[in-house]
């Protein structure tokens, strides 16, 4: 990832724009076609009636349409409120096979004002491919995300 360049074309394309499920849909679709080596980019927003995370918006193959706070890639970092990045899902426990030619993903907690809103899910086809510089920089596109949105 190119330093911070999402995350400043994020903030332009979101200018005076507050819709979530508008931010979120242009948001996937930004990381979709701009990431390299990734088969599905999108969100999973959090219901607290049913305490799952349900499909948001997203760019890539039919998904899973439910998860489980707690369970899978998205619902761990969901319960514990940090970034996870998996460098083999097939050697996660629990993890949840939407696309069986995934083997990668990182997952970053939306959290505003303390209130956890869901999360952003990026896959790949690839082994390993997440790094470190991918996770700060994501966990930037975020912020840029949470601050140009008005949730409730």
């Amino acid at each position: 990832m190119t330093d911070n360049l999402l995350s400043k074309q994020l903030d332009a394309l979101l200018f005076n724009e507050h819709n979530p499920v508008s931010n979120l849909a242009n948001a996937s679709a930004l990381l979709y076609s701009s990431l390299k080596d990734i088969n599905w980019a999108g969100f999973y927003l959090y219901d607290e009636q049913t305490d799952l995370l349900d499909l948001g918006p997203f760019q890539g193959k039919v998904a899973c349409m439910h998860i489980k706070n707690g369970t899978g890639v998205c619902g761990t970092a969901f319960s514990q409120r940090k970034a996870l990045r998996v460098a083999n899902v097939h050697e996660f426990p629990g993890h949840i096979a939407c696309d069986s030619a995934s083997n990668s993903e990182i997952v970053i907690p939306l959290i505003k004002d303390n209130q956890m809103i869901g999360v952003l899910d990026i896959d790949s086809p690839s082994k390993n491919r997440f790094s470190k510089e991918d996770e700060k920089a994501l966990s930037e596109f975020v912020e840029v995300l949470l601050k140009n949105t008005k949730w409730s």
